[in-house]
């Protein structure tokens, strides 16, 4: 297949999908090798649960608390 036989969306996929891949290349997972540890973990599977449930999340009161920050 050629570049002139692509449709819009077809080439715009493969334009996308180019750009993606050079730049995997290019600039590397910082994160990459890294460990989570268990508390922060344990935070994410809980955020995600809340979303799942439709729950918006914490209070502005109760990030501040978890921030060492005073209201």
């Amino acid at each position: 297949m050629q570049v002139k036989d692509l449709t819009t969306d077809e080439l715009k996929n493969l334009i996308r999908e180019t750009v993606v891949e050079a730049l995997g290349d290019l600039l590397p997972d910082p994160d990459e090798g890294m460990t989570v540890n268990e508390e922060f973990n344990q935070e994410l599977l809980e955020i995600q649960q809340r979303r799942k449930t439709g729950s918006r999340g914490i209070s502005a009161e109760e990030a501040m608390k978890k921030l060492g920050l005073s209201v």
